[in-house]
């Protein structure tokens, strides 16, 4: 669903320009019509995987889960539904106060009448553009990315949202820095709400660093930023829900008689989009590596690719392919210098068997991905031969 806001301003843009060069307007007098509205956006989790299971049964609960649930909340709270993507929810409010209750309200209902669906759900106030019953922009478009960001059976908001309801409401929040994502240029600063009546007034995770940033230099506050960022993305993989596991007996094919694995796309976490030629590059070395060692059982690119901007978890991505290991990733460049984070899943159990980040410049990537491929060798104990070994541990003369 996430995928399909990614060039909604290109579109809305590219539709006014040829309506106005149509009716003979000159462009410099556009001006667009916005208003600020606060989106919410809500998806099903693990809908791929419930369709595949069952898909009448799924539909006949989104269908009823609409009609009973969403629909009466969303109108109880002066909402208007702008838009429905298959699994996914577009909903407009004046207020900020109002999309927040109705996203509680909303949570609440499906737990206590234990509907078999679970919803993220993530709420942005931004600048739209109406354009007949839909809305185009950042505003819809950021709230979508939050969305993304939530748990099952949890909502996250933005700081935008955050500032107008923490002295309204009665609730709890847990501080989770600024998130770059996909396509947004800035950074967005995130919170999730708690709503259990022992967490009302809590603020976890910012108090602290804000009073600790007040007491250094500019200098040393940037440096305090970096560390705590990275202690809190450590405390947040090593506490994060464990993974659905992969049943052996659901799976499409028969597990090899050797570890299997399959590399899913590597995310692209640049600003610029036209780094995905680079990325998918990544992936494809990753494989080719992989795939000439003995010992592994490597799913084809042409396979995982299929996944690619895909929202999927691990547990489906095994029981389709077949397969007991996923490596997942990302890879963020800034000018000549490579970030690379990669994790290791054995699917069957929910366990991380590895993960790492890496940093380089680009003359040594391929010496970065060399590691990655030792790491997973290493974790999956795979026996190598002589010469598989040698390939492993290669280095490329620097001289030419």
């Amino acid at each position: 669903m996430v995928e399909y806001f990614v060039a909604q301003d290109t579109q809305v843009m590219g539709f006014l320009f040829r309506k106005l060069i149509q009716n003979g307007v000159q462009l410099a007098k556009v001006r667009i019509k916005r208003r600020l509205s606060a989106i919410l956006c809500a998806d099903v989790v693990g809908y791929s995987r419930l369709m595949g299971e069952d898909e009448a049964t799924t539909l006949q609960a989104l269908k009823t889960c609409e009609s009973e649930i969403i629909e009466p909340t969303v109108k109880e709270y002066n909402g208007r539904i702008f838009k429905r993507l298959g699994d996914g929810f577009l909903v407009e409010f004046a207020s900020a106060v109002d999309s927040v209750e109705c996203a509680i309200a909303w949570q609440k209902k499906i737990q206590e009448q234990s509907f078999p669906l679970q919803f993220r759900i993530g709420i942005n106030l931004g600048d739209v553009i109406p354009e007949g019953e839909d809305m185009y922009g950042d505003g819809v478009n950021i709230a979508a990315r939050i969305e993304n960001l939530a748990d099952p059976g949890e909502i996250c908001i933005s700081s935008s949202i955050y500032e107008q309801i923490r002295k309204k409401v009665d609730l709890g929040y847990e501080y989770l820095g600024d998130q770059r994502v996909k396509n947004i240029a800035e950074p967005i600063r995130v919170y999730r709400l708690l709503i259990g009546s022992e967490d009302v007034g809590k603020l976890i995770g910012e108090e602290k660093s804000n009073s600790n940033t007040l007491r250094w230099g500019v200098s040393g506050a940037i440096i305090l930023s970096i560390v705590l960022a990275g202690l809190y993305g450590i405390w947040r993989y090593n506490n994060r829900p464990q993974q659905e596991t992969a049943a052996i007996e659901k799976m499409a094919f028969n597990l090899p008689d050797k570890p299997s694995i399959a590399v899913l796309p590597f995310v692209n976490m640049s600003d610029d989009p036209s780094q995905e030629y680079f990325v998918d590059g990544m992936t494809e070395d990753l494989i080719t590596d992989l795939s000439q060692m003995s010992g592994l059982f490597v799913i084809a690119r042409n396979s995982t690719f299929l996944y690619k901007g895909k929202q999927v978890t691990i547990r489906q991505v095994s029981e389709e392919l077949g397969v007991r290991y996923v490596l997942e990733g990302s890879v963020r460049k800034a000018g000549e210098q490579v970030r690379i984070n990669a994790q290791l899943i054995d699917a069957t159990t929910g366990e991380h068997l590895w993960a790492n980040r890496y940093d380089g410049k680009l003359d040594n990537i391929f010496t970065l991905q060399d590691q990655i491929s030792q790491k997973i060798f290493a974790a999956l104990a795979v026996e190598l031969s002589a010469d598989e070994e040698e390939k492993v541990s290669f280095k490329e003369t620097d001289s030419i």
